[in-house]
């Protein structure tokens, strides 16, 4: 019997310590972070005098709260955000125009259990894709699957798709997203056929998935992207069906912080070539 169950065992084992054991198993379950504080979480418990069960608990919850923030991590990387942006850093000041708290709401991504869209219209720099890559930064911390793309980069997607016989592939790919970000539309013009794909993506989303858009240009101009008319009213029409619509027109959202890092360097620059009399006060150019 001794023999049958050193056969199931792993190489050894019987001649391992019981931290070497201890690590086997901890690997082989997949516990990485329970093999990497259970000393020291043993240390400290000694220390305050905590039982068994209390130790364990602290482990497991270690290990959860590790395994969840590896899992936001995979979910940030498999949406291929240009980068990862939150609302920590966005000025609200600066878009007089944004709801400030419809943003915060749909931040808590309640829209997305609802299949309901966003759509993000105002001029260039205003902040667009920055409350996009937000939303859908917050997306992924609150367990959703999210995919990024702009425009023109999913439609030249679908072309070589259905050029290379794998675009139903895409398709379901694309459907299969809960929230899929779609920025710059209206920034360059689709061909006919390009914009057929577009709107065949946004059809099999329709009360399936939640969508964000993001464009310069207002409803009455979609036209001049997509080409034509009928194309334009059916899409607007299930975009539009449950929506939440964000007004960002303003001044430059980007200029204004570019002027200001400017300004910065500036003053930065002349208060290097001055100095102060310490007898006067006066200050004088060096």
């Amino acid at each position: 019997m001794s023999g049958e169950t050193s056969e199931l065992l792993p190489a050894g084992t019987m001649a391992g310590t019981p931290q070497v054991l201890l690590a086997h198993h901890l690997k082989q379950l997949k516990l990485p972070t329970v093999l990497r504080e259970y000393d020291k979480v043993a240390r400290e418990c000694a220390r305050d005098g905590v039982d068994h069960t209390r130790y364990l608990l602290r482990l497991i919850e270690l290990e959860l709260i590790d395994r969840e923030r590896r899992t936001i991590e995979r979910r940030i990387r498999a949406a291929k955000f240009p980068a990862v942006k939150s609302f920590d850093t966005f000025d609200f000041t600066a878009i007089p125009s944004l709801n400030k708290m419809l943003v915060l709401e749909l931040a808590r991504s309640e829209y997305i259990l609802r299949r309901e869209n966003v759509i993000a219209l105002g001029n260039s720099g205003t902040g667009k894709t920055h409350v996009a890559l937000a939303l859908g930064l917050a997306a992924c911390q609150k367990g959703f699957t999210v995919a990024f793309t702009t425009a023109a980069a999913l439609v030249n997607q679908l072309m070589e798709a259905r050029d290379e016989r794998r675009l139903l592939k895409l398709q379901r790919d694309l459907a299969a997203v809960k929230l899929l970000i779609i920025d710059e539309l209206g920034y360059v013009p689709l061909s006919p056929t390009g914009a057929e794909l577009l709107f065949e993506v946004f059809s099999q989303r329709y009360e399936r998935g939640s969508t964000i858009v993001t464009s310069n240009l207002p409803f009455e101009d979609w036209t001049q992207v997509l080409a034509s008319e009928r194309l334009t009213g059916a899409l607007l029409d299930r975009l539009t069906h449950h929506v939440s619509i964000l007004t960002m027109n303003g001044d430059s959202y980007r200029l204004k912080q570019s002027s200001g890092r400017r300004r910065g360097a500036v003053a930065e620059q002349k208060q290097a070539t001055e100095t102060v009399d310490p007898d006067t006060g006066e200050i004088t150019a060096t």
